[in-house]
């Protein structure tokens, strides 16, 4: 066998791999259409010593670069049909093993949930149905008189990624003010894109609408802390479909009590979920939604079908899309 599935959860595999997907991967590259484990390797190392591909999603186990070399000497490309790598694929790039994440695919479903986020958000939609309900219409027709909608008004994006530019695309249905807070971003690539970058003191004091697209990594963890939620505008709106700890979670709940004008819309929380007790299930300007931003029901066959036809590129030798490297990783989620 020159190809395997190889995932910790074996379930995963026909959602994102579908009967069409698997057939063509097994035409191609002589698949075994069995779910391998970790386990699986560590017992029987003979087995797996002419694989070449690997395909995975939600899942995929960490291995040592050791572990690499002694059971998958043979090893050429790893096609993860999901998003983020960064936990696993370091070793196998150290062992020169191509890595190729469906973080496109996954990308999509991402930034159509945070773009309706926004558009809602910037009409006073989760302000006004929060107040109706506990108040009455009188009081939701104040605050909804302070909300300017989505004529001219000021969006903020943080990271501009493949989920953070896709948002900007499909917010250009709109006329609204996009800004970004993205140190990667080049100015040439800002202009073509249409927005306006900036320090993350200014997205936060003149945006109504934030949207967190933040890479995940060490440099990101708790950037976002209460010196930045309290430059919020009044009855602004704070969007989280990124990772929950790239927020100082103390520091939001800490706003949020003082100012409850302002909302917070939280699909990510750190730890996931929140602790029994935690103030984000009680207060009432925080929406928790259970991590349903990305690829999910028929949405997460785009993953399988998008690894496939990676495969079907580099084994034709044609040009390939979404290898991941040593340096995407720096900037990556």
């Amino acid at each position: 066998m020159k190809a395997i599935f190889l995932c910790g959860k074996p379930e995963h595999i026909p959602m994102v791999y579908g009967e069409e997907t698997v057939c063509r991967i097994r035409e191609l590259a002589e698949l075994d259409g069995c779910v391998y484990s970790k386990e699986d390797l560590l017992r029987n190392p003979e087995a797996f010593s002419e694989v070449e591909f690997i395909f995975s999603t939600w899942g995929m186990p960490t291995l040592t670069e050791k572990e690499i070399r002694t059971y998958l000497p043979r090893l050429k490309c790893l096609f993860y049909g999901a998003g983020s790598v960064q936990k696993f694929a370091r070793p196998f790039l150290n062992c020169g093993v191509k890595v190729f994440s469906a973080w496109a695919a996954n990308a999509v479903p991402v930034a159509e949930f945070a773009t309706a986020q926004i558009i809602l958000a910037n009409k006073g939609y989760f302000l006004t149905h929060r107040l109706y309900h506990a108040n009455g219409r009188q009081e939701a027709h104040v605050a909804f008189d302070k909300c300017r909608g989505n004529y001219g008004e000021t969006v903020g994006i943080i990271g501009a990624g493949m989920i953070g530019k896709l948002v900007i695309e499909m917010l250009k249905a709109y006329s609204l003010n996009v800004i970004v807070f993205d140190p990667f971003l080049p100015d040439e690539k800002a202009r073509e894109l249409g927005v306006e970058k900036c320090t993350l003191e200014e997205l936060f004091a003149r945006a109504f609408t934030i949207s967190n697209h933040l890479a995940n990594n060490e440099q990101t963890k708790g950037m976002l802390n209460y010196d930045l939620f309290s430059r919020m505008r009044e009855c602004g709106v704070f969007i989280n479909t990124g990772r929950g700890a790239q927020v100082v979670e103390d520091d939001l709940v800490r706003i949020l009590r003082e100012r409850p004008d302002l909302t917070a819309l939280l699909d990510v929380t750190y730890p996931e979920p929140p602790e029994e007790g935690h103030p984000f299930y009680t207060l009432p300007n925080c929406l928790l939604t259970p991590h349903i931003a990305g690829s999910a029901g028929d949405e997460v066959a785009r993953m399988g079908e998008y690894m496939l036809r990676e495969c079907e590129a580099y084994l034709e030798g044609r040009p390939i899309k979404y290898e991941v490297t040593e340096q995407m990783l720096a900037t990556m989620a």
